[in-house]
């Protein structure tokens, strides 16, 4: 669908956000209370977390996390417990989001610039099936403010300023609120280890900003279109944050130690003093703690403001017709393996929160509640919304609708998920696959291989890879393996074996020319 009218420019924004925020800066397209009759497409919220770890959840089985308002969407949809980020640091992860293609077919195997374009994305394929699309929050793509099919944006970038002249609405709105206050007050940087309660005022916080314009966004909203929101929220990823009325929620001692597998010696070093920064090292099992009470506080922040957006969508009659959509884009070892940070292929790292929830027109109710088993990934998002839209699934998307579990049909779901992460903060780069039962890695640097059991080891701390038990179980996933890589060419498998390759490999050939 084409729309004649001019999109949101910041112009228009800067102009009225001081004042009323979103729904000034949108008036042409919001006006009056009453809804307006809408089509058999329902609408699509879009929800999602940075760095959010699939056991932090309390529908997940988690009884000291506080997360009532998306375990209310669980009870209403279903969980996957084996979802999974295929790359799992930021920008290739959306990149999966946005092509619904594997790392090797959207070009990132690692951490790197999200191309500027690709021949088809979730936004324009949603908005030519007749949808109106706002995003909020973190986009983390390049060029920063680029709307890639959205009506409007209103971003948050952590400070982050890739675009020259970049200042995120977000940042704009706090110094129309409080010019005379710095946004990072608190001290703590991006990738810390480290946690504070907020040093501000609650209501000048990112997820309170995220939610204030979700909720605003809804309120207004009187389009005849049916509407994708996307909801992005900077946070549970550093820094750990939290007002101080969340903290207060979780005691440290109440807090799960870190998991540490037999095979960890490795990344146990650091430098003393640590740098907050660290990707690794064994801090302790008190400050792992100490950074798990403000992570889960966190958390519990960002499920009051999704408690919010659900309470503006029943308040106007929209809950009922909303496919709702909650993951996150990878997790975060907080300690895990003596592991900070992201980019493993360990289940804190890969394994990610997705619940999905569907209209009430759908049917389906006997699957509402249920766990379902199957590997999804974040692939699977695009075909997810299109699906859901009524609109053509092209045949070449890796991914697939995750509708499909929900009717039923899981007969010709894919048997296991690919993982991988090019060279990041050290020399290794990796590639893995899971059944959700089984992991399989293989580090390409050395030649190294891990294999666990994840229902007898759920915290992967035994590698069977070596024991002579289990040689021929190795042998099924490493084939495996070669076969998944052999597209790939000589670089990654040479007469049937895995290579080791000792450069990083950040973009595969299918990343888009001139991005």
């Amino acid at each position: 669908m084409s729309d004649n009218r001019p999109e949101t420019t910041r112009r228009e924004f800067l102009k009225s956000a001081a004042v009323v925020g979103w729904a000034s800066a949108h008036a042409d397209y919001c006006s009056g209370s009453e809804q307006k009759q809408r089509g058999p497409k329902p609408n699509i919220l879009y929800l999602m977390t940075d760095q959010h770890r699939a056991d932090c959840l309390g529908c997940a089985g988690n009884k000291i996390i506080k997360t009532p308002n998306l375990d209310s969407i669980a009870a209403e949809g279903v969980l996957f417990p084996h979802a999974y980020t295929s790359t799992p640091s930021c920008t290739p992860a959306r990149a999966g989001i946005l092509t619904g293609l594997s790392p090797w077919h959207h070009g990132m195997l690692g951490y790197g610039r999200v191309a500027g374009r690709y021949p088809f994305e979730l936004p324009q394929a949603l908005r030519d099936a007749g949808y109106y699309l706002f995003g909020i929050g973190k986009m983390h793509w390049y060029p920063q403010k680029k709307l890639r099919g959205y009506h409007g944006l209103l971003v948050d970038e952590s400070g982050r300023a890739e675009t020259p002249g970049f200042v995120s609405d977000y940042r704009l709105w706090f110094k129309q609120q409080a010019p005379d206050l710095n946004p990072d007050a608190t001290g703590i940087g991006w990738n810390d280890y480290l946690a504070k309660p907020y040093a501000l005022p609650e209501r000048l916080h990112p997820t309170t900003w995220t939610g204030d314009r979700a909720v605003e966004f809804i309120e207004k909203y009187d389009r005849a279109e049916p509407f994708m929101l996307k909801v992005s929220f900077a946070r549970p990823h550093s820094p750990y944050d939290p007002p101080q009325r969340f903290l207060d929620m979780y005691s440290v001692d109440d807090m799960p130690a870190p998991v540490v597998g037999d095979w960890t010696a490795r990344y146990a070093p650091h430098e003393e003093p640590p740098n907050p920064s660290l990707w690794h090292g064994d801090l302790g099992v008190q400050q792992a703690k100490k950074s798990r009470r403000a992570y889960y506080a966190s958390v519990t922040f960002i499920d009051e403001q999704v408690g919010r957006i659900l309470t503006a969508l029943r308040k106007r009659g929209l809950y009922d017709n909303t496919l709702i959509l909650f993951f996150a884009d990878h997790g975060d070892m907080l300690g895990d393996h003596h592991l900070w940070r992201k980019t493993y292929a360990y289940e804190s790292s890969a394994n990610i929160p997705m619940i999905l929830r569907w209209p009430k027109g759908m049917g389906m109710e006997s699957q509402r509640g249920r766990k379902l088993p199957q590997c999804t990934e974040l692939r699977d998002v695009l075909p997810t919304f299109l699906d859901a839209a009524g609109a053509p699934i092209p045949s070449n998307l890796d991914g697939r609708s995750l509708l499909n579990l929900v009717r039923g049909n899981a007969k010709d779901w894919r048997p296991w998920i690919d993982l991988e992460h090019s060279m990041c903060y050290d020399q290794d780069h990796w590639t893995a696959l899971t059944d959700g039962r089984f992991k399989y890695i293989y580090f390409a640097y050395d030649g190294r291989e891990q294999l666990f059991d994840m229902d007898k080891d759920p915290g992967e701390l035994h590698n069977l890879a070596g024991q002579s038990a289990h040689e021929s179980l190795l042998r099924d996933w490493r084939e495996r393996m070669v076969q998944h890589l052999s597209e790939r060419g000589e670089e990654f498998v040479a007469g049937g074996k895995l290579v080791i390759r000792k450069k990083r490999f950040l973009y595969s050939p299918n990343y888009p020319k001139g991005s």
